[in-house]
């Protein structure tokens, strides 16, 4: 299976918290879109890595995911290595997108910069023919490159490069985010809370979507920054 986007997280909801509109209106707009989540979020303080994984499921389906991988690393103590880098480089080469979606270098999670540098290596590293490596059915890969990388913005308040309308999708976005109910606000759970388990937490969410989509005349946005400039061919295609 190949994508269009490949979206690559340090945490499981971590898509779901910064950019599933974006996911949904590629979608709508007939594109393919899959997830890997590089660690089963086995570190965080409330739910577990089994129910992490369902919550993850239900997310994907309403996300309308062509696939959700996870890669298994280690939570809060994975690295930017040789390691890390030629076990994710074969599913960058089996997806072959064009645009890859991942964390910002800046957050207040550490996992999340080591994220952002771990996948801008790994998709240099996956245009190199020299490096060798063999798919899921056992035959050598071609070298892939992703033409872009933006980093979606989560934790800090960062400006955007440019700002996605999703405000047709809003109400999915929000569900994809509240199937995660080990993790947000929950007025039911007896769990210890945690950073995002608030009703605040929420809020957040909301008015960072809303800020965004403020910045383009829109009632909600999600932001990404750009590694690279970004060109146009047409002036009249801003907004």
């Amino acid at each position: 299976m190949t994508v269009d986007v490949l979206a690559i997280a340090a945490h499981p909801d971590d898509v779901e918290m910064t950019c599933a509109g974006t996911v949904l209106s590629l979608i709508a707009q007939g594109k393919t879109v899959a997830v890997i989540d590089l660690t089963r979020g086995e570190l965080g303080t409330r739910g577990t890595p089994e129910i992490r994984a369902q919550e993850a499921a239900e997310g994907a389906r309403i996300m309308q995911l062509s696939a959700r991988e996870n890669m298994g690393f280690r939570d809060g103590f994975f690295r930017n290595d040789e390691a890390h880098q030629l076990a994710l480089i074969p599913l960058i080469r089996q997806y072959r997108p064009q645009i890859v979606l991942t964390n910002t270098p800046d957050d207040r999670h550490p996992d999340h910069g080591r994220a952002s540098e771990l996948v801008a290596d790994a998709c240099f590293y996956s245009g190199l023919r020299q490096i060798k490596t063999i798919g899921k059915d056992g035959q050598p890969q071609e070298a892939h490159r992703p033409i872009l990388i933006y980093n979606f913005i989560q934790d800090r308040s960062l400006k955007p490069d440019f700002v996605v309308d999703v405000t047709p999708y809003w109400d999915q976005k929000l569900a994809a985010i509240q199937a995660y109910k080990s993790q947000f606000f929950n007025p039911d759970s007896d769990e210890p809370q945690s950073y995002i388990s608030g009703e605040a937490f929420m809020k957040f969410l909301e008015a960072r979507t809303r800020e965004h989509g403020h910045m383009i005349g829109a009632e909600f946005g999600e932001g990404f920054i750009s590694r690279r400039m970004l060109g146009i061919n047409d002036l009249f295609a801003l907004r």
